[in-house]
């Protein structure tokens, strides 16, 4: 039984990764579609949302199967729990993606507001988050995880400067409020994207090391 569980519990890392390959793939997507004023790749990310939303449903089933089937124990269980939990943050990353290329759709249909050069910035810092805590469940690496969280506060950062510098845009541009208004949004989107690559980070730490590090514990 042990070597079943093995191959399954690979099958279902790959399958997780893939998944958080596709909400990193969704995440770019979305803020270049903003950047750009680019349409056509705004309606790709929100078609594609409906296949990762069926993708989380496959994962969690087979997180119940094995659960039912093996009744795993330590480091098995834990994986098995983390996965659980990551599923159901990626699938929210995915919507937050979903709806920030809903907003730079929103954006495109009207006259391009001034795209501030630390919205793409903060992009990158939210992607590379995403994409090493990923990492860090591949290599199971704390230390890397741990690297993820402690960037959360750079991101907040950023989002407080982007606020302060759209809301003075709004006050100077009162005819482009409504794009302004959806980069505001999509400011708020990035740094919730950056809080679940925090809780996706923590995870890993979980599943290592049995310890939860959130609110500073552990």
């Amino acid at each position: 039984m042990t070597a079943h569980l093995e191959r399954e519990l690979a099958a279902l890392r790959r399958r997780i990764l893939s998944l958080g390959a596709f909400v990193e793939d969704a995440i770019a997507k979305a803020v270049q579609a903003m950047v750009r004023n680019d349409l056509r790749l705004a309606e790709q990310v929100i078609e594609n949302d409906a296949e990762l939303d069926r993708a989380e449903v496959e994962i969690e089933e087979e997180c119940l199967k094995l659960l039912a089937l093996y009744q795993p124990v330590a480091i098995d269980l834990r994986f098995i729990v983390a996965v659980l939990k990551m599923n159901n943050d990626l699938e929210r990353m995915g919507d937050l993606a979903a709806d920030i290329a809903k907003g730079a759709r929103y954006v495109a249909e009207r006259p391009a507001p001034d795209i501030p050069a630390d919205l793409s910035t903060m992009a990158s810092k939210v992607r590379s988050m995403v994409k090493r805590s990923l990492d860090a469940l591949v290599r199971l690496d704390t230390t890397l995880a741990q690297q993820v969280c402690a960037e959360d506060d750079e991101v907040d950062a950023l989002r407080r400067d982007l606020r302060r510098i759209l809301t003075a845009l709004m006050r100077e541009s009162p005819d482009g409020i409504d794009g302004l208004v959806a980069l505001f949004l999509a400011v708020g989107h990035l740094e919730r994207l950056a809080d679940m690559a925090t809780n996706l980070a923590e995870d890993v730490v979980y599943m290592v090391n049995g310890k939860i590090i959130r609110h500073g514990g552990g």
